[in-house]
């Protein structure tokens, strides 16, 4: 497989993945994802204290190709922004899983996280996706 997909975090269907670190989720987008969009060029972050809902949009990603919503994985309340992606998106690109990340959250329900995909589980999903 082409795409970096990593242990110790669960993925979405829209690509974005979540780490759980106790109470607070770090949010970003996939491997898979960032490929697809090519240069991330732009990220409009969430305020600190915003309210994210799982399923929902969360932040939006701009790149040469496209403007893509980031879905919030879990709900929960947004605790830390990652500011270095103001000044280079980029990150997101040449490293999704570390320097790229886009937000934490404070989790409202743990359980979430059984909904979300694990790695054998997303990999499937991802080469039937490239698929169609």
């Amino acid at each position: 497989m082409k795409y970096n997909i990593i242990d110790g975090v669960k993925y979405t269907k829209k690509h974005e993945w979540a780490r759980q670190e106790g109470n607070i989720a770090v949010i970003g987008l996939s491997d898979y994802a960032q490929d697809k969009l090519g240069e991330i060029v732009f990220v409009e972050l969430p305020d600190v204290g915003t309210e994210v809902e799982a399923g929902k949009g969360s932040a939006v990603i701009e790149s040469v190709k496209a403007v893509a919503d980031l879905y919030a994985p879990v709900d929960g309340t947004v605790t830390e922004v990652n500011e270095d992606l103001l000044d280079q998106p980029e990150l997101i690109n040449s490293d999704p899983y570390g320097e790229g990340w886009v937000y934490k959250v404070e989790i409202k329900d743990e359980s979430q996280f059984d909904e979300l995909m694990d790695v054998p589980a997303y990999e499937k999903f991802v080469v039937e996706e490239d698929e169609e």
